[in-house]
């Protein structure tokens, strides 16, 4: 691996601001356009936001066409989410205006009823969108799928990328890295991952994997010292893995360090790569990784490690420094991003599916039940309000022009600026 002959750089680079390798790391002005925003990180450039509101508060509200817990995604005007007609495993793409929630079109896709886990859905992915492209999977034990459409609605290419061996089900989603669309298919069956042209859906590149637990993590992207890019990867047989976009080939690779499901996506902060993986109903274990760094078997370098208080379903987040690990049953850890060290950790009431977001210097989460927790994101623990949506939900806040898009079960909500 390459990272050893870099030893001597990275220990300086990691004196760097902590967005240094954090490409993309806020959205830009009428985008949310993947799982958690630009480059998962959650960061949002809003600079204010309610922390406790009212039904009159909301810009607009709609019921959805079905249920479902993917994330919604922005783009330039355009809310993009995925439904289904549970009963029937229909899966529908869905498009709404971000000015009113009126429907601009709708796509629908017949599915076959399937075993999943409980708490799973035939529509648990978040979309990815560009320009050009609304990027959608999902799968059934027959079949995993990986479709394009363009703004309109049209369908633009279709991937259809054989079975999918998974007890839980699918829930993992794609991404869109320059001109690739990236989809990890980590599987307990034939694994590999796939990134494809995200115009035309001809294969790029494949590689195979190990088989495994099947994760529901959603990949970032960590910049090395020397400037490359690689495409974080979190799985039980891999561990976490930074992968060429080029050629698919691994950079570098920490395997070993989970031994059960990933759920939660990696992010970056910093030079460190953080990620965890969790057994049953809690997390099991988070290790923050220096990827330019290797030990004398050439692999990253563990920053610090965690084996308690770690979540399992929510992915952490990175503000000024900061990491707060928000934990499936309540539990909040602010750490010192780079070393490790506990800053304050607090338990609020709640169990949460939902990863947090920050807008504004707070944290927002919801918890199972459909119930917004805020907090500072700041160096003590305050809590700032909560505000009930009325209904279940497991899915992430979107934020884009200054508006946040609540996903529910049934429903879709607009909370932010209204037209005077």
């Amino acid at each position: 691996m390459p990272c050893s002959s870099r030893h001597a750089v990275c220990v300086l680079t990691f004196l760097l601001p902590l967005s240094a390798a954090v490409p993309a790391a806020t959205a830009e002005q009428g985008q949310w356009a993947r799982f958690r925003g630009p480059n998962g990180a959650g960061i949002s450039d809003a600079n204010a936001m309610p922390v406790r509101w009212s039904e009159a508060d909301y810009k607009w509200t709609v019921r959805l066409p079905g249920t479902g817990h993917g994330s919604p995604v922005v783009w330039q005007g355009r809310v993009f989410l995925t439904c289904t007609q549970q009963r029937t495993a229909t899966r529908m793409v869905l498009c709404l205006a971000a000015s009113d929630g009126r429907e601009l079109w709708r796509k629908e896709f017949r599915g076959r009823p399937h075993k999943q886990h409980k708490d799973n859905s035939y529509a648990s992915s978040t979309p990815a969108v560009d320009a050009e492209n609304v990027c959608v999977t999902w799968a059934t034990p027959k079949q995993v799928t990986l479709l394009a459409l363009d703004h309109d609605g049209e369908q633009k290419w279709r991937r259809d990328l054989g079975p999918l061996d998974s007890m839980h089900g699918s829930g993992n989603s794609p991404i869109i890295y320059k001109d690739l669309v990236v989809l990890p298919n980590d599987q307990q069956g034939k694994a590999f991952l796939i990134a494809v042209d995200r115009r035309t859906g001809k294969t790029r590149w494949q590689v195979p994997r190990r088989s495994a637990l099947t994760p529901a993590s959603t990949p970032c992207v960590f910049r090395l010292a020397d400037g490359r890019d690689t495409l974080v990867f979190t799985t039980t047989a891999h561990g976490i893995s930074g992968v060429d976009p080029a050629t698919g080939k691994t950079v570098w690779e920490i395997p070993d360090v989970f031994l059960d499901r990933c759920v939660g996506s990696p992010i970056c902060a910093g030079r460190l790569v953080i990620a965890s993986f969790g057994f049953g109903r809690k997390g099991t274990r988070l290790v923050a990784v220096r990827p330019d760094e290797c030990d004398a078997k050439g692999r990253p370098r563990i920053a610090w490690d965690l084996k308690r208080n770690v979540p399992l379903v929510p992915t952490s987040l990175v503000k000024d420094g900061r990491a707060f690990l928000w934990s499936d049953d309540g539990t909040i850890s602010c750490m010192d991003a780079p070393t490790g060290k506990l800053i304050w950790r607090h338990r609020v009431k709640g169990e949460f599916y939902s990863s947090p977001i920050c807008v504004a210097g707070r944290l927002y989460c919801i918890t199972k039940k459909g119930e917004v927790v805020v907090i500072a994101a700041a160096g003590e623990f305050k809590l700032l309000g909560r505000t009930d949506l009325g209904e279940p939900t497991y899915a992430t806040p979107a934020v884009a022009d200054g508006v946040m898009y609540l996903r529910t079960r049934t429903r879709l909500m607009a909370l932010g600026r209204k037209k005077k």
